[in-house]
């Protein structure tokens, strides 16, 4: 399955909600199974429908533990990631539980080898289906909470480089060299600096 890429007009429209007997079809099961399996080649920890070219209201997420295996404690700590099982989100609602204050760098499967800093709400509440259809309630916080509201953005149009902090844009190999360890102060230095 193909992953698009920014300038693809899906990623910039808002997307169709499911019924639940939509949900419950081959098609749409057939899909979840191949977002599944394109999240995993990629790698990445959340994959919107947009992403392969749907414009429906659906996203897979999972953050493996294999992801942080030789990441340091102290780092997972402080941007409180934690893995988080494979499920799917339909049709969510998503109701921010303060504001949006908490910046890290993001990337996206749909703008490969870039980064930037964006400010999310450190705790989420989403109303959504699950991929039988059914109500379910996921209460989030910190990196969970990030990814829901990126794969939501996807939902809406709306892509990571829309809410960045514009001068911490960089190709992911600086990043790697210059900002992977920083402290939460020392990424907000870089992002309140002025020109």
């Amino acid at each position: 399955m193909k992953i698009v890429q920014t300038g693809e007009p899906v990623l910039r429209e808002h997307t169709r909600p499911l019924s639940k007997t939509q949900i419950q079809s081959r098609e749409i099961q057939t899909l979840i199974e191949s977002m599944r399996e394109a999240m995993y080649e990629a790698p990445g920890v959340g994959l919107a429908a947009p992403q392969v070219g749907v414009g429906i209201q659906l996203a897979v997420i999972e953050d493996k533990p294999d992801y942080t295996r030789d990441v340091e404690p102290e780092y997972l700590a402080e941007r409180e990631r934690k893995p988080v099982p494979f499920h799917v989100i339909i049709n969510p609602q998503l109701s921010m539980q303060g504001p949006a204050n908490v910046e890290f760098f993001e990337g996206c499967l749909s703008l490969p080898g870039f980064t930037a800093c964006v400010a999310r709400a450190r705790k989420v509440k989403v109303d959504c289906l699950d991929h039988h259809g059914e109500a379910k309630v996921i209460e989030a916080s910190g990196w969970y909470a990030r990814i829901l509201q990126h794969e939501i953005d996807h939902l809406t149009g709306t892509l990571y480089i829309d809410r960045m902090y514009t001068r911490s844009f960089m190709n992911v190999d600086n990043f790697t060299r210059f900002w992977k360890n920083k402290s939460r102060a020392e990424i907000k230095a870089l992002v309140k600096r002025k020109p």
